[in-house]
């Protein structure tokens, strides 16, 4: 049997689709950290089957809002001293930068390169996000 050791302070992202959790991984670019980071893959869930996680042995200030955007079935723990502190869902974020990108052939963002991709949310209760821009609706 595999043995994973607890976080003594750190963050731990469950409920991740099965399969997902590299992608998530380059995503918030976990490969530059200096501290401990595994990553569990397809691992049995009551709830989902199968599931991924990521256990990260650092406090890590990091805006982890956009994961709501990516898969809102997503939880976050907060560990502390070996504990849990704080379990949650993240929020749809107001804004996102540089995670959707534009599709509409006429916004600045396909003629101008170094432009950042910025879409607002518009409908929380749907999850829909326009272009800042051109106003394009995203599609996921």
């Amino acid at each position: 049997m595999m043995h994973i050791d607890a976080i003594q302070n750190g963050i731990v992202i469950d409920h991740i689709q099965a399969g997902k959790s590299m992608d998530l991984y380059h995503f918030l670019h976990l490969d530059t950290l200096d501290c401990s980071v595994a990553i569990l893959r397809h691992v049995s869930s009551q709830k989902m089957g199968k599931k991924d996680m990521i256990k990260i042995d650092s406090n890590l200030d990091m805006d982890l809002g956009v994961l709501g955007y990516i898969d809102p079935n997503i939880t976050i723990s907060i560990i502390q001293d070996g504990k849990q502190i704080k379990k949650f869902h993240p929020e749809l974020p107001e804004q996102i930068t540089n995670v959707i990108f534009c599709k509409n052939p006429r916004c600045i963002t396909t003629v101008e390169q170094e432009i950042d991709h910025i879409f607002k949310l518009s409908d929380r209760e749907k999850g829909v996000y326009r272009c800042l821009y051109c106003e394009n609706e995203a599609k996921k």
